[in-house]
């Protein structure tokens, strides 16, 4: 790819007079475009689409200035030194292919706000995984801010990282969220510590494979400078620390659900315990809080939690900080999100698990459940999670577009769990969903949307999803 051509150097850029094409407009092209433009490029910024929103970004870029082309994304336009991509596009198309043949480098939005750090820009604590990103991100933010530290979570979490750096707010550190498609393009960022949460098969319409998902992944540790921190219970993420090229005394740091070993953070009798972070790690331990003050306490969540609260750690934050930033922390909405109790069952809104992975995590916090699943399975296959979560099941109701993959895994893997199969995509399916679900439920069970799949055969998003099954779940109790 084009950005194979940039050099791992991240020294100041001269952009005086170079010619920069800006591709993609949306949120993360228009900020690039005019960054660019007000340090003296000339920018020509190209675009897929021609709809009013991108005709809206396209007019007010053209009164500063900067010339747009609209419906054509494809070509490279002449005299280009540089390209700057939105995230979101492929690496195959014959934009990137054309730059790379002509030997011009490839820059996502991340790797532009690296360049345009200024020489005493805030570290970044940096965190990528197939899920769970956000959340640590902001558990992370939380705990810095206990110790008094100013920060922001910035990144892929909905606040640019070109806005973070170029502002007039100045900060002590960054947490910052990084896509698989934000790494892919950000060659020579070097974070003062990373983490990777899980590996599981993930976007690989966009990398190609499971390999160059995980290769793009690992970007995140390259020049790590004090902590790369992977998941003990996920053996790819530490191959990924293996693999990186740190500065020198970096560590790698496992975080566990188990009882740490040295350099590792785990839980013993129910308290998060630091071995990596103490003096003499081979025989002392420092507690960092309780299980207790985390929300919820799922297990996918407490691992979240012990992620943050290494690269606090990593970065100097007092134990006491990482208690009271956790306690502090409640998750964004539509992550195992509890929505009420209804004759004794527990209604709870995990609209956010939209792949298998995830589903899985949220699966193994509850028992027993009956599980609301479906919508648009991505090319995902549903035989290993069904098999691994079939004791918890007390019964499945399924909706969208590939319901049908998941009712065939339950047929293999769970033959005695009842099924509904719910053939309706309409506005009241969801309440229709939810009647069914309380119907097979107990006291004592939980109804459990965590549906496996993306939400837009349905609903626009996994937000509107979510909603949908907290306004039934309500009107069920009304």
């Amino acid at each position: 790819m084009g950005s194979g051509q940039v050099t791992s150097t991240s020294g100041p850029f001269d952009f005086q007079g170079k010619h920069v094409t800006v591709a993609g407009l949306g949120v993360s092209g228009v900020p690039a475009a005019k960054a660019l433009h007000a340090r003296g490029a000339v920018v020509t910024v190209v675009n897929d689409g021609d709809d009013a929103r991108a005709r809206e970004q396209a007019a007010e870029l053209e009164a500063l200035g900067i010339t747009v082309r609209l419906g054509d994304g494809s070509s490279l336009p002449e005299g280009t030194e540089l390209v700057v991509t939105a995230p979101g596009w492929q690496p195959d198309k014959p934009l990137f292919r054309a730059a790379e043949q002509a030997g011009v480098p490839v820059w996502g939005d991340v790797e532009l706000a690296w360049r345009l750090r200024g020489p005493d820009a805030a570290p970044w604590l940096a965190v990528t995984g197939t899920n769970g990103k956000t959340t640590t991100v902001r558990m992370l933010a939380s705990i810095l801010k206990a110790a008094g530290l100013r920060t922001a979570a910035v990144g892929n979490i909905g606040v640019s990282l070109l806005d973070a750096v170029l502002g007039e707010q100045e900060y002590d550190v960054l947490a910052v969220e990084l896509s698989s498609y934000q790494l892919h393009w950000a060659p020579s960022l070097r974070a003062h510590s990373a983490a990777v949460l899980n590996l599981a098969p993930d976007h690989l319409d966009w990398h190609g494979s499971m390999e160059a998902y995980a290769r793009d992944k690992g970007r995140i540790y390259e020049g790590n400078q004090v902590a790369c921190v992977y998941n003990v219970a996920d053996r790819a993420t530490e191959d990924l620390v293996r693999e990186a090229d740190v500065e020198e005394g970096c560590r790698a740091i496992g975080f566990t659900l188990g009882a740490p070993g040295p350099s590792q953070l785990g839980v013993v009798d129910g308290i998060l315990v630091d071995r990596a972070f103490v003096e003499n790690r081979q025989k002392n331990a420092q507690e960092l809080a309780e299980v207790s003050d985390i929300h919820p306490p799922a297990p996918h969540n407490i691992a979240n939690a012990l992620a943050a609260a290494a690269l606090a750690r990593a970065f100097g934050v007092p134990a006491a900080a990482v208690r009271d930033g956790l306690r502090a922390f409640r998750p964004d909405a539509h992550r195992i999100a509890h929505v009420a109790d209804l004759d004794g069952v527990a209604y709870v809104d995990d609209s956010k698990a939209t792949n298998t992975h995830a589903a899985e995590a949220s699966l193994a916090a509850y028992e027993p459940i009956v599980w609301i699943a479906g919508g648009l399975a991505k090319g995902a296959t549903f035989d290993e999670l069904v098999a691994k979560s079939a004791k918890r099941l007390r019964g499945a109701v399924l909706i969208g577009a590939d319901r049908a993959l998941i009712r065939d895994a339950l047929a293999r893997h769970a033959p005695e769990v009842p099924v509904v199969d719910l053939d309706r995509t309409d506005t009241g399916a969801m309440l229709q969903a939810v009647t069914e679900a309380k119907r097979l439920a107990r006291p004592g069970d939980t109804v459990l949307l965590a549906p496996a799949c993306a939400s837009m055969d349905m609903f626009t998003n996994y937000n509107q999803r979510g909603d949908a099954f907290a306004a039934a779940v309500r009107e069920l109790g009304a």
